[in-house]
């Protein structure tokens, strides 16, 4: 270890590589027809889907669903009060939640429907978008599966799974899942969405930004590395918050 760039010291000793605590809750609330809690950590998100028997404009006559996403910061959910009017980073987010749900779904099946992923944070500590992401996939999941049940979609539409962590370089060490302290004096910051078809692993978006300081190409890619080596746990709770579903049987 060189002694000018010594490791970065975190809370409770987790190590540069360690995800936080991770746990997803079904059926959180009782009306929507997919519901998700996903906790990393002391970043907690509350995922529910709505539908509605139309498209947007864009899609008719096009015989495909839709897929999309909202994002909001409940107002007590950080250290101040959050404001409801959306900004742009807010649109930033839902944008970004909106194509990485749309990636694991074959929109033809949908019928002319919109599935509408809300992710409401109720509390903020860090990768509140990668966490949104990784619980909008149970909760769009568990909507998809009782539609089928019904009948209401004939054929399954999903094609993959989906999850999301945060990467970051903070006084020179390259950290897993950062929490908002981390977060806050990152010198790079990235968040990493990637996708699960059998044994295929694949990147589905890398947004990565020099806050402090610009990063190379061998940074670059040691930040991605690290995100890929959280994938199969996220992927496995995942997977056990869907257990009793079949939908996810071959993905």
């Amino acid at each position: 270890m060189n002694p000018s760039n010594p490791v970065y010291k975190r809370q409770a000793d987790r190590l540069q590589d360690q995800m936080r605590s991770v746990s997803i809750e079904t059926d959180y609330v009782r009306h929507p027809p997919g519901s998700a809690l996903v906790r990393f950590g002391d970043t907690w998100v509350l995922c529910t889907v709505s539908v509605e028997e139309r498209v947007p404009p864009f899609l008719l006559g096009a015989h495909k669903g839709w897929v999309t996403a909202e994002y909001n910061m409940l107002p007590g959910s950080g250290t101040s009060r959050v404001s409801r009017v959306p900004t742009g980073r807010t649109k930033e987010i839902e944008r970004l939640i909106s194509r990485s749900l749309r990636a694991c779904v074959d929109l033809s099946r949908l019928g002319t429907r919109t599935f509408t992923v809300d992710c409401d944070v109720l509390q903020a500590d860090g990768g509140t978008r990668t966490a949104a992401i990784t619980g909008g996939f149970v909760a769009l999941a568990l909507a998809l599966s009782r539609y089928l049940e019904k009948g209401s979609i004939l054929k399954n539409p999903l094609t993959k799974m989906v999850a999301g962590v945060s990467v970051g370089l903070v006084q020179g060490s390259a950290l897993l899942d950062l929490n908002y302290e981390e977060d806050s004096q990152a010198d790079v910051d990235m968040n990493v969405v990637m996708s699960k078809q059998g044994d295929l692993v694949k990147f589905i978006e890398i947004q990565g930004t020099a806050e402090k300081q610009d990063f190379d190409r061998d940074q670059l890619l040691a930040l991605s590395d690290l995100a890929a080596l959280a994938m199969p746990s996220l992927f496995a709770c995942q997977r056990q918050a869907l257990s009793s579903r079949s939908i996810i049987k071959n993905l």
